[in-house]
């Protein structure tokens, strides 16, 4: 049977936040309110939640799923008075914006938040993943009166938020989106058109749904520039704030997934639907990217925290199972003590700590930049590589713990083949690894020279200045393997900005160059980790096992860096 049991990554998230960015991140982004000592407590607060009421869910979500009757999408036994319970112990409050009525928490804690409520049941965290990002969006361009009315009841949890942007044969390709929306006397807009690949577009587990919409108005030009943003509830507001009549919006069908199956995806139909314009007419695609991009660092700590249950549950699974005679020890041992098995398992523990490590540094880096313009170039920068490269490497991540399991990986009953059906879709929602590393080139490193990256480069410089003014061997080690890796990542990045008058070479080689970046990026964690604990007077066994990750990691990991760099310096192959 699979093993539905969750345990949060507190201690890890205790260390990050006080310890390996050598400054309490907590105390920083709040000004002395929180601490990280704060912050552990809330991230322990969570997974106590996690674990007792939304990771029991995982399995029933997979296994039942959503369905449609009589055009209303029913969730499984449990999911509405999960979410109930979810919104009661104040979490969707907690992590919205104080500007938009919430308690604002920072983003290095948001990170812990994402990765826990992903790593007990993605399905059911995507919709409050959804709401959030709406949220944000409302927050940054919507008038007074749909703040009072939507965005105060997104933010108390009472609604669900959604995103409409994909059409049939509008995918990628936002600009050939064909919903209309034309002005009706009264001030609101009548829509018309159809969205697919809805996430949580209907659903049983609050009493309304916020759509929000991208839609093309009459006269407006073509392309991207044309389309304007609105939001559309599924049932209508009355003038005293209660719910109406059921708007114009209709649940054609929920898609039959690989995975994730306990978050239903909608295709939505807009007939005559009553919406309410959000911004300025032909902003509707600025003011998308605001829930986009939220929900782009959203799939960065989804993954982690997919990867993470999964590396659990293999971990237990090779610490009980009895198979075969292991090398260099007495007796019947677990698996857990063959090299090959003792190597996946290290694999996966080491590149999850670095996807949590970087999800921390990214998130708090987002909101160092709203305050220093100094670095908001560099924090744009790690959007795309915490999206792109952390989705790409849990994917390889899940599947090594089904490794882990044998045969018994490919079988349902224990679980792991959920987790690898559930993460699969990550490198491709909210943006292709391709749009992310086409992003990452075109907008972040060839237009502003290499500046952003270089940045990146420096910092890691100083980190490898200070291991090496440490006496240990492990320090020495991932000193001399990061300095090589900078020095291949910026052959790469030059290759790149080599490319700018050959934009297909350029691109043909995004992706091998954004997963060299996170594969970088993932060793400078483990580095700041290596440095944080042999400041300590005496090696605990959490530090002795941080030293074997980040030794694991130079080895096994970082080496793909130099790998990675020979491909992008070949450029499009013909």
């Amino acid at each position: 049977m699979a093993d539905t049991s969750y345990t949060a990554p507190v201690d890890d998230y205790s260390f990050l936040f006080g310890e390996a960015f050598g400054i309490d991140v907590v105390a920083r982004a709040t000004g002395g309110e929180l601490t990280a000592e704060d912050a552990t407590e809330i991230v322990a607060g969570a997974g106590e939640f996690a674990a007792s009421v939304i990771a029991p869910l995982e399995t029933v979500g997979d296994r039942v799923g959503a369905r449609l009757e009589n055009g209303e999408v029913r969730l499984p036994e449990g999911f509405a008075e999960a979410y109930q319970a979810f919104v009661e112990a104040g979490w969707v409050t907690a992590e919205a914006p104080v500007s938009a009525g919430g308690d604002g928490l920072p983003g290095a804690i948001r990170a812990g938040l994402g990765e826990i409520w992903n790593g007990s049941n993605a399905a059911f965290a995507l919709c409050w993943l959804l709401t959030a990002g709406q949220i944000h969006a409302l927050d940054a361009a919507a008038s007074d009166e749909i703040r009072e009315t939507y965005l105060t009841k997104l933010v108390s949890g009472e609604w669900t938020g959604t995103m409409n942007l994909t059409e049939p044969d509008a995918g990628t390709d936002l600009g050939a989106i064909r919903t209309t929306a034309t002005q009706r006397e009264d001030g609101s807009w009548s829509i018309r058109g159809q969205k697919i690949f809805i996430t949580w577009g209907d659903h049983d587990v609050a009493e309304n749904i916020v759509h929000l919409v991208l839609a093309r108005t009459p006269g407006a030009p073509e392309g991207a520039k044309g389309l304007s943003l609105f939001v559309a509830p599924k049932f209508l507001v009355n003038e005293d704030g209660s719910l109406g009549e059921r708007n114009g919006v209709t649940t054609v069908s929920i898609e039959h997934k690989l995975g994730i199956h306990g978050s239903p995806t909608c295709v939505l139909a807009y007939e005559d639907a009553t919406g309410y314009l959000v911004g300025e007419l032909g902003g509707g695609l600025a003011g998308m990217f605001v829930m986009m991009n939220s929900a782009r660092a959203g799939m960065g700590f989804q993954a982690t925290g997919i990867a993470d249950r999964a590396y659990q549950e293999a971990a237990a699974y090779a610490a009980d199972r009895v198979q075969g005679r292991v090398l260099g020890r007495d007796g019947r041992s677990p698996i857990a003590e063959h090299p090959d098995v003792r190597r996946l398992l290290l694999s996966m523990s080491s590149k999850i700590f670095a996807m949590r490590a970087l999800g921390v540094y990214a998130a708090d880096l987002l909101d160092r930049a709203e305050h220093d313009e100094s670095i908001a170039a560099l924090a744009d920068f790690f959007v795309p590589v915490l999206k792109g490269w952390t989705t790409e490497d849990a994917v390889q991540t899940t599947s090594e713990g089904i490794q882990v399991y044998g045969g018994m990986g490919f079988i349902e009953e224990t679980g792991a083949a959920q987790h690898y059906r559930d993460i699969r879709i990550t490198p491709i929602y909210e943006g292709t690894t391709a749009i992310q590393s086409n992003d990452l080139v075109g907008r972040k490193v060839i237009r502003d020279g290499g500046a952003a990256a270089e940045q990146l480069f420096v910092q890691i410089d100083a980190t490898i200045a200070a291991l090496r003014g440490n006496d240990d061997p492990v320090a020495a080690r991932t000193a001399d393997r990061l300095e090589r890796a900078v020095a291949a990542s910026r052959r790469a990045t030059a290759d790149v900005l080599g490319f700018a008058d050959s934009p297909r070479d350029a691109y043909a080689v995004s992706v091998p160059y954004l997963l060299l970046l996170g594969t970088l990026a993932g060793g400078w964690m483990h580095g700041l980790a290596v440095n944080a604990v042999l400041a300590h007077d005496a090696t605990s066994e959490a530090d002795a096992a941080r030293l074997t990750s980040a030794d694991f990691y130079g080895a096994h990991h970082l080496p793909r860096v130099h790998a990675l760099a020979e491909t992008v310096a070949g450029g499009e192959v013909t």
